[in-house]
């Protein structure tokens, strides 16, 4: 099943539509139907897709003019999920300082040669 990514300008901005159904059969308007937003909880909040949310949520079909459009994209629906969040794993350990010798010193004060120092 396909997914449209629709960038186009509204109120001074460009802003980004996610929908199932798109039909450009109209001489003048983009006509968009089956919005798609992010569901679910959220830790950060995008204001982009805030207002995006505000204004066009409550809509089942919109009709935007063809002069506003930047770019409609289809999308198979596997790309058009978002990416999800890596995390990064945390290491603990001496920190190391290399001298201006090639010299690593540890934490303690004991010193290592650089193996990648090029003299």
């Amino acid at each position: 099943m396909s997914i449209y990514r629709v960038i186009f300008t509204w109120k001074g901005k460009e802003l980004e539509l996610k929908a199932r159904s798109l039909d450009l059969t109209h001489p003048y308007f983009v006509s968009i139907k089956d919005l798609i937003f992010p569901e679910g909880p959220k830790l950060i909040i995008n204001p982009a897709e805030d207002e995006l949310l505000k204004s066009f949520g409550k809509s089942k079909h919109i009709m935007i003019p063809f002069q506003t459009v930047h770019l409609i994209e289809e999308l198979m629906d596997e790309e058009a999920q978002p990416s999800k969040v890596r995390t990064f794993k945390v290491i603990e350990g001496e920190k190391e300082k290399k001298t201006a010798k090639g010299k690593t010193r540890t934490k303690k004060g004991s010193s290592t040669e650089d193996p990648t120092d090029t003299k």
